[in-house]
């Protein structure tokens, strides 16, 4: 069973966002710069980028998908033994 859910809490002047990885399942967390004007936009169709500009790449793709870099890391660490 794939979780598609996605869990987003003010924590002071940031959004700490939960979400299942896409790679992996697992349940990550990040704390983002971000706000839920922000937020909202980029669901209402704004592009990412232009939503957060604020955010890295790693961040910005967490807040997609739920992976982190270090899953990212890792997933081609592995294969790069392969």
């Amino acid at each position: 069973m794939t979780m598609t859910y996605t869990h987003v809490m003010q924590i002071e002047d940031n959004l700490s966002v939960t979400k299942p990885s896409m790679l992996s399942g697992l349940e990550n967390t990040m704390v983002l710069d971000i706000t839920f004007e922000q937020y909202d936009a980029w669901r209402d169709g704004t592009l990412i980028q232009d939503a957060m500009p604020n955010l890295t790449p790693d961040e910005r793709e967490f807040l997609m998908t739920g992976i982190t870099s270090e899953e990212w890391d890792n997933e081609y660490k592995e294969e790069d033994m392969i």
